[in-house]
């Protein structure tokens, strides 16, 4: 076990006994050490990785009742709601595109779009890996781009030497991590961290209004293109500039299209259905634009409160199970079978559920009450200053942590923060999930990061030195765009009569 995991883990059990053996933190409250005991224990753990993180998910499940915490039925139904479902029916929808291998074709014909010079393929790389990752995993992405890149850089090397085409190979591979960080953030299902966040918020206030999809996007996706106009220009302008008399065959991309063949009727049912099931996301809810308000369909149904964006994903998700694939497809009687579930990450759905246990003990202990109580004087400062802190705090941890696991901490104690400071808990929970997904410095910070490294055609200081501006200029986007914009999609200069108080 690697020394940081040593201390993690011992590190972590000795002050989990120290607060609960010699800290009170409240006398008349004595559940509030032990939540706290219990969270400090997960967060060390959590950020060390002394244990897998899915295995330190799990801790509420034995603790929350040995401690009094809360009983092991509320404890245990916290690890499944809606919001998990929704990643379910999100994540089948995702597989159901890379088997019948309609993400490829999607990307190729994006980059295809742009034309065969050498900026324009890196836009193109770009548009199509945050297209795709807005609705499969970062990961999955990054992982399915990385060949499609290496396809481009490895012709080029041959023809032009790898000396020439350093630059562009540098600027290829960060275009598709931070590419696929920055498409994530602009759906829910784009990324773990922002259906925390859904989850969260409603824990923490359940008075509170559910986020829309459509709304979220409306904020998330003016993010996203600045940033990726930024990354651009950083890239291709400032630090990796490479010769634009170097070409590239204009049919290379075309050809890899080709290779896909026809359409197949596989791939035309998944685009259908996935079509259908983004429509219904974006409009379940009002979507507020400002100067008008397109109302939801959910509307049209009397019990429209029932309905969330889970139901539409796995309802969507089970047609797939349902509608039998062609006669040419081998051995698949479905579009999608059994074998499937195998692929699903079961260990983020228990992070997910670790997460929201978490949140509930914060909640029903009174723990959220204490830390506000504690920190009346947050409010000297104004609200975009807090905003800006929160966003820079989170942004840089998320460079050595877990983003899911930074934010599941980070959000109970922001939304205690939020009400001593009377301001919108939104703005700093939505500023935190957001700013937990610009992790651009470090190899370790995201999964995309971590496959464009092992490209092995970039150096880690070479990352680091693109990253750091990147992340500052997020910490400013993010910092602006949701103090302003966010104000008229969620109202967020009010202090809301849903958090008025922290319910116990």
């Amino acid at each position: 076990m690697p020394p940081v995991k040593k201390i993690g883990l011992l590190g972590g059990l000795v002050t989990f006994i120290v607060i609960i053996l010699f800290i009170d933190l409240d006398p008349l409250n004595p559940d509030v050490t032990k939540m706290a005991a219990v969270a400090t224990l997960m967060a060390i753990w959590w950020m060390t990785e002394a244990v897998p993180l899915a295995a330190t998910s799990l801790l509420p499940i034995i603790l929350f009742p040995i401690l009094g915490i809360l009983d092991g039925e509320k404890t245990s139904s916290s690890y499944i709601n809606s919001v998990v479902f929704l990643f379910i029916g999100g994540f089948l929808l995702a597989l159901a595109m890379e088997k019948w291998n309609l993400h490829k074709r999607i990307a190729l014909k994006i980059i295809t779009f742009f034309g065969a010079s050498l900026n324009a393929i890196v836009i193109g790389f770009m548009a199509a890996t945050a297209f795709i990752s807005m609705w499969i995993s970062n990961t999955a992405t990054a992982i399915m781009m990385l060949p499609i890149g290496l396809a481009v850089i490895t012709k080029i090397e041959n023809e032009f030497g790898k000396e020439v085409t350093h630059n562009f190979s540098v600027t290829l591979m960060l275009v598709i991590a931070y590419a696929c960080s920055l498409g994530g953030l602009t759906t829910l299902i784009g990324t773990p961290t922002n259906l925390v966040f859904v989850r969260v918020l409603k824990i923490s206030f359940p008075n509170s209004p559910s986020i829309g999809f459509g709304n979220w996007m409306l904020l998330g996706i003016p993010i996203a293109i600045i940033m990726l106009l930024f990354t651009a220009f950083l890239l291709t302008k400032v630090f990796f500039k490479y010769d634009k008399s170097l070409k590239i065959r204009p049919d290379l991309i075309e050809e890899e299209y080709k290779s896909l063949g026809k359409i197949a009727f596989e791939e035309s049912i998944v685009a259908i259905v996935f079509s259908l099931t983004v429509l219904l996301w974006i409009f379940r809810t009002d979507m507020n634009l400002g100067f008008l308000v397109i109302p939801g369909w959910a509307k049209l149904f009397s019990f429209s409160n029932y309905l969330n964006d889970g139901i539409v994903a796995v309802a969507m998700a089970l047609l797939l199970f349902i509608i039998p694939a062609s006669k040419n497809a081998d051995n698949q009687r479905m579009i999608l079978d059994s074998t499937i579930f195998s692929k699903v990450p079961w260990g983020v759905i228990l992070l997910f559920g670790g997460g929201f246990a978490i949140a509930e003990g914060f909640t029903s202990t009174g723990l959220s009450q204490f830390i506000g109580s504690k920190l009346q004087g947050i409010t000297l400062f104004s609200p975009i200053v807090i905003v800006i802190l929160t966003a820079f705090i989170i942004t840089f941890l998320s460079e050595l942590t877990s983003n899911t696991a930074t934010v599941q901490m980070v959000l109970p104690i922001l939304a205690s923060v939020s009400v001593a400071a009377q301001i919108n808990p939104l703005l700093l929970m939505i500023t935190a999930t957001f700013a937990a997904s610009m992790g651009f410095m470090l190899p370790v910070a995201t999964p995309p990061n971590t496959i464009a490294f092992s490209s092995e055609r970039l150096k880690i200081l070479e990352m680091v030195k693109a990253g750091f501006w990147m992340n500052i200029f997020g910490v400013v986007v993010i910092s602006i765009l949701v103090y302003l914009l966010g104000t008229v999609l969620f109202n967020l200069n009010e202090f809301p009569t849903w958090a008025v108080t922290v319910t116990k």
